[in-house]
């Protein structure tokens, strides 16, 4: 059975003896309204991992046994494992170069125990994939790419990624070996970039400007070349996108992109230069918001690339973050291109949606995030930042100044505070596996409950639910073979598994 770490903040846990106990004015956990007296069961047939908004239970895990009766409860849930909807890549968060360096600041055996926490699929929650930039983002220690004096035999991987980023990876791998990778540039090298197509001048600058066409064939190189120098240090890259954001012209290290000019990047760069390094890893097209940060030209972006077979033949799917519109644009473009795979890449938590509140966050990113995405044929679930410190960093200027972590740790690095990003991918990472195939459901809803239904490889089932309502609902889950009883308790989230 899996137990939090001593050093995790929690409801019940201020310090641990792992450390020295003391005010932390950092620590924002707000304590339980109405702390839970009983003691989960030890054993069971069905495992369950409840979150509460309140933290009263925070990741407790309990167990259910099957109903040794036949199942007459009207409120049922009836999983439906013959209807297949797509199956699963993983879930996680980015590992940053700021990440990268908060965890090297912490002492090597708690660095250690919280990764186990974080990635271990055996004794910990089990995320299983993570995004990386190919070169800075604005969570970086400086503003770089990997071939920054002109000339593609120029490249190299820089001091971040020798120092931080690949040290951390190696880490993670040792801990969870089968983790997939995604890189996303936020910017291609100055020297590739011109002021806009028409006048093609240079744009010597990290923020803005858009690739010259006459680099390409060198800027798809220096993607293979990135991938091959990862692979060199043991660190296999599963996925990459062409560009972070590219309607976004605004961050600190930042290319724009418009969907024209990635459709000929694709066939002209990008996928002839993986396709002649012999290099399978997938490539999602866009990586950017539900709304097109509301460009007209822009609408559709994806599947207007798709519409090119010659770029078509080299791309998996798109991206998706969710900073402007609906998420229900992922079922549009689901429905426009069956074919194409759908992966969420990106969402942050910050002081403008108060993002340390458990209260205030918990449900809406479970509903939203975790479940709105899942089921509307996301394969994968990447949130932003796993890790940043007490200042909201390092961060770079121009970028975002009052983003949060999935976890915050303090200033002397040694205590840390779960935000909802974390507990949202804890709940679906820890039931359900890597190509796991998301599964149908009949019978029992109500308003507030939101859920969905997995088999995993290894023929066991997943269901996830969340819960908006103060009340508790009570239901039943019914596989077919076995039911048992479920309660989810009043705004919680509430993670099932069982073979």
């Amino acid at each position: 059975m899996f137990k939090t770490p001593v050093f995790i903040t929690s409801a019940f846990v201020a310090c641990a003896m792992l450390f020295a106990c003391g005010d932390d004015h950092n620590n924002n956990v707000e304590k339980p309204d109405t702390p839970t007296p009983d003691t989960p069961a030890e054993t069971g047939d069905v495992r369950v991992l409840t979150t509460t908004s309140n933290r009263s239970k925070d990741l407790q895990e309990s167990w259910i046994s099957f109903s040794k009766t036949d199942n007459m409860a009207p409120s049922t849930v009836r999983l439906l494992p013959n209807e297949e909807f797509q199956t699963m890549d993983g879930f996680g968060a980015a590992i940053t170069g700021s990440t990268c360096y908060n965890l090297m600041q912490m002492k090597p055996a708690d660095r250690e125990e919280f990764l186990k926490m974080t990635f271990s699929p055996e004794n910990g929650y089990g995320f299983s994939y993570v995004r990386i930039s190919i070169g800075c983002s604005d969570f970086s220690l400086s503003e770089y790419t990997c071939c920054d004096k002109e000339g593609i035999e120029n490249f190299a991987l820089t001091d971040e990624e020798n120092r931080y980023i690949i040290p951390i990876l190696k880490e993670i791998l040792a801990i969870n070996p089968s983790l997939k990778i995604m890189g996303t540039p936020w910017t291609a090298p100055r020297w590739m970039k011109v002021n806009n197509l028409t006048e093609l001048k240079p744009h010597n600058q990290w923020t803005s400007g858009q690739l010259n066409p006459k680099y390409y064939a060198d800027y798809g190189e220096y993607f293979a070349k990135w991938i091959k120098a990862m692979a060199d240090n043991g660190i296999k890259i599963y996925s990459v996108t062409p560009q972070n954001e590219p309607l976004n012209r605004g961050n600190s290290a930042s290319m724009y992109m418009g969907w024209e000019e990635e459709r000929d990047f694709v066939k002209n760069g990008l996928g002839p230069a993986l396709a002649k390094a012999g290099l399978d890893t997938k490539v999602y097209a866009f990586d950017h918001n539900y709304n097109y940060d509301n460009i007209a030209e822009q609408k559709s972006y994806p599947t207007k690339i798709y519409a090119d077979p010659d770029a078509k033949q080299y791309l998996d799917g798109a991206a998706y973050h969710n900073y402007g519109g609906s998420p229900e644009e992922l079922t549009v473009v689901h429905n426009a291109t069956p074919g194409m795979d759908l992966v969420f890449t990106e969402t942050s938590i910050g002081t403008w949606n108060d993002g340390q509140n458990l209260d205030k966050r918990l449900i809406d990113d479970m509903e939203q995030v975790a479940l709105g995405t899942v089921n509307r044929w996301c394969k994968g679930v990447i949130v932003w930042n796993l890790m940043l410190d007490a200042d909201k960093g390092p961060n770079r200027p121009g970028g975002c100044q009052t983003c949060y972590g999935a976890v915050d740790i303090n200033r002397d690095y040694t205590k840390l505070t779960r935000n909802s990003h974390y507990y949202i991918i804890a709940h679906l990472s820890s039931v359900v596996q890597p190509d796991a195939v998301r599964i149908g459901t009949s019978g029992f809803s109500t308003n507030g409950l939101t859920y969905t239904a997995f088999k995993n490889p290894d023929s066991s089932y997943a269901v996830v639910l969340s819960n908006s309502k103060a009340d508790e609902v009570r239901l039943t889950i019914d596989d077919g073979s076995h039911h048992f009883p479920v309660t989810v308790p009043g705004r919680s989230a509430v993670s099932l598994s069982w073979k």
